[in-house]
């Protein structure tokens, strides 16, 4: 068995007019898994999300990060997965208590849930990140149908998804027909043909160069790049500052008493603490005070 690493690779079948991404996480899958105990249905699902951002980074322009996110009022409150175009990821699952196993079809997850997809380019100069969020719909059992039916719709290209996870792998196939083109009509046909023979557990075992090859070899595949990926989390002292003084002075002097002298803030996607006594939340507050006068000034 050929040794799989943490990769996207992106390729081309040419004389079929199709284009395509496929992703294969095995330590960085593990090292986002194992940050908390998770049921097997919201393992599974997160490892399937985490897959499929990578795969939308490598098949979109992302000069920042994208995002997939999944709110709902079921068992599952929150879903979150990132992918970096540096090729970072990171992921969490949020459950509601004593709700109950997660459901695995979508479908069941409410009326009021939600499904958005979201880019995140920077800016020139200091200005706020430009973001661009789709929403997708939830009438699909799972998330690759869900996800394959909101590429069709949004870019009006035929598409196929393919996601999968167990407890130690990710992995993820897409495929695209190419805008306007008109080399072989049966192009998509023939290559979404080849794409239905594989199986989820074929996905998993096998890097995406083998992937690629044992599905595609006739159509004479062109690998166009491929780029490592790694957990990485973006949390920050500085951010953590940001969203004490978001908070409040009121709130955040309660979360030092609380703490019994010191606000603890630890992230949730890393685990990395950080801790505040209540002379350094009194600075942060004159320093924001300050900024904020200064910024009036200007104005």
């Amino acid at each position: 068995m050929p040794q799989v690493h943490d990769t996207q690779l992106r390729f081309l079948l040419p004389a079929a007019g199709v284009r395509g991404v496929a992703v294969h996480l095995d330590a960085s899958w593990q090292t986002i898994a194992e940050r908390a105990a998770y049921p097997d249905t919201a393992a599974q699902l997160l490892g399937e999300a985490t897959a499929a951002v990578a795969l939308f980074t490598g098949h979109t322009k992302v000069a920042g990060r994208l995002s997939v996110q999944l709110r709902s009022q079921g068992p599952i409150s929150t879903l979150f997965a990132e992918c970096t175009a540096t090729g970072t990821l990171r992921g969490i699952v949020r459950l509601r208590d004593d709700a109950g196993e997660p459901t695995r079809d979508l479908r069941d997850l409410g009326k009021d849930a939600v499904l958005a997809i979201t880019i995140e380019n920077p800016s020139l100069g200091n200005a706020d990140p430009m973001r661009y969020q789709g929403l997708v719909a939830l009438d699909s059992a799972t998330l690759d149908q869900a996800f394959e039916a909101y590429f069709e719709q949004s870019e009006q290209l035929p598409s196929r998804l393919l996601l999968a996870c167990d407890g130690q792998r990710a992995a993820g196939l897409l495929l695209q027909k190419l805008p306007g083109e008109e080399v072989d009509e049966d192009g998509f046909r023939r290559a979404s043909a080849l794409f239905d023979t594989l199986g989820r557990e074929e996905l998993l075992a096998l890097p995406p160069a083998e992937v690629i090859h044992r599905l595609f070899h006739e159509e004479s595949p062109q690998l166009l790049g491929e780029q490592a990926l790694t957990f990485a989390c973006s949390c920050s002292r500085e951010r953590v500052e940001a969203m004490l003084v978001s908070l409040g002075r009121e709130e955040a002097d309660a979360a030092v008493a609380a703490g019994h002298g010191q606000a603890h803030v630890q992230c949730e996607f890393c685990g990395q603490a950080h801790h505040f006594d209540a002379v350094q939340i009194s600075r942060l507050f004159a320093l924001a005070d300050s900024a904020h006068s200064a910024a009036a000034g200007v104005q």
